[in-house]
């Protein structure tokens, strides 16, 4: 069964969140990101992203803000407005828009939509409509769009039968998502950082509608305890793993996050439900709950707000007691690392550093490199001795990841790309 979809619109204008279409005024502090990252972690599903730029300075300002948004968040966010040209379509997929709408009331969207279909795929595109006459033209160009953006909430009849699934922008969510053609609904009303998005999937799903709530595939009642009757929760980072603490839940507990999507936990010296973050702000929001073999011990994969331990350290495995020498790279962590030397040579220059000299001489001088470095590449992968093209494929890295700075991109974004693919 196809889940219904709850999603918070962000408007854009001068690089920051306002109002709406008519209200160029902050919302909320006005900062696209910080309440993309609200809704990520209170239970929506999604973004709906209107560039209401009108200059090109302005939209590539929306563009950057776009793309800080989707690093910030796993969210998917659709991305639409001040779109000219298939180039315009591309830079927002680019920036990590999972959908791009067309807005059809301006001239020449609707034309764009076979060309950006053909090119990106039916679904990714969506058409977005405020009139019966552009509903209508949506309808009509099905075989190339994925869905329907629905403005006004009069364009869908309660007797509609069939045609593109739509996201319906309305404030009364419940007269919508229980039809067969609306596949998610945007709610203006409930923007205010201040809403738990779950609370209300969990009483649409009481109702019988198809949405994402956390759900555990075990029940409770089949966890083994300890004698206290309780169940050990070990706790980690859910992108870098680390392991951040050990607590503890009874049911009560585990029911509430899941209701939640925060890591509550029951506190065996004060004997009550604790809610980890309630008083400090270090909330943890759960992204993925496993179970050991024996079920008797959970694992806890989140997202970690400040530090875990009330030390103040970010894990509260910070004391080491006993270390034998051995090898800690860490693969992926090392990429990072010389990334991140390589940024701080950028904005902190060192003299004879051959990283500011490369920046120094500018783009033309690093992508030489990064060509010299690849033919180098194909060379040593001729030759019988595999060190070889270990060292030249180091030295092309290097190289590239100066590139990466150069043009402001980091190892999440190659990383993001690759996963989409």
């Amino acid at each position: 069964m196809i889940q219904k979809e709850l999603l918070i619109p962000i408007f854009l204008k001068d690089g920051k969140a306002v109002g709406g279409w008519e209200d160029p005024q902050r919302f909320s502090e006005g900062d696209p990101k910080s309440l993309a990252w609200y809704y990520d972690n209170h239970g929506a599903d999604g973004i709906l992203c209107f560039d209401l730029s009108e200059g090109d300075a302005e939209h590539e300002q929306s563009i950057r803000i776009l793309k800080e948004m989707a690093h910030a968040v796993d969210l998917p966010i659709y991305g639409g407005g001040n779109i000219r040209r298939m180039e315009d379509v591309k830079k927002l997929l680019y920036a990590g828009c999972r959908k791009v709408f067309l807005n059809y009331g301006k001239e020449g969207n609707c034309e764009l939509t076979q060309e950006v279909s053909d090119r990106f795929g039916k679904e990714k595109i969506l058409a977005c409509v405020k009139t019966e006459e552009e509903f209508c033209e949506a309808q009509g160009r099905e075989e190339y769009l994925g869905g329907i953006v629905v403005l006004k909430e009069e364009l869908l009849p309660q007797d509609r039968q069939g045609g593109l699934p739509c996201y319906v922008v309305t404030d009364d969510p419940d007269s919508f998502l229980g039809r067969k053609d609306v596949q998610g609904v945007a709610v203006q009303e409930w923007r205010r950082p201040d809403q738990n998005y779950m609370e209300r999937k969990h009483q649409w799903k009481q109702q019988g509608i198809s949405v994402n709530t956390f759900e555990s595939s075990v029940k409770w009642e089949e966890l083994k305890l300890n004698e206290s009757g309780l169940l050990p929760v070990v706790v980690q980072d859910y992108k870098n793993l680390e392991v951040l603490m050990v607590a503890y839940m009874n049911q009560e507990a585990f029911e509430t996050t899941l209701r939640t999507g925060r890591m509550t936990y029951y506190s065996r010296s004060r004997s009550e439900l604790w809610v980890k973050g309630l008083t400090s702000g270090h909330f943890q929001y759960v992204k993925e709950l496993c179970i050991d073999c024996d079920k008797d011990t959970l694992l806890a994969k989140v997202l970690q707000v400040g530090a875990a331990c009330h030390t103040g350290n970010r894990s509260c495995f910070y004391e080491t007691i006993m270390q034998k020498e051995y090898d800690k790279t860490n693969p992926l962590k090392v990429f990072e690392d010389v990334y991140q030397v390589i940024q701080d040579r950028k904005l902190h220059p060192k003299e004879g550093s051959y990283t500011n000299y490369l920046f120094d001489k500018g783009i033309d001088k690093i992508l030489k490199k990064v060509g010299e470095e690849a033919a180098e590449i194909i060379i040593a992968a001729k030759n019988p001795d595999p060190e070889e093209i270990k060292y030249e494929i180091s030295d092309f890295l290097y190289h590239a990841m100066v590139l990466m700075a150069e043009k402001g991109v980091s190892w999440k974004d190659i990383t993001e790309e690759l996963a989409r693919r």
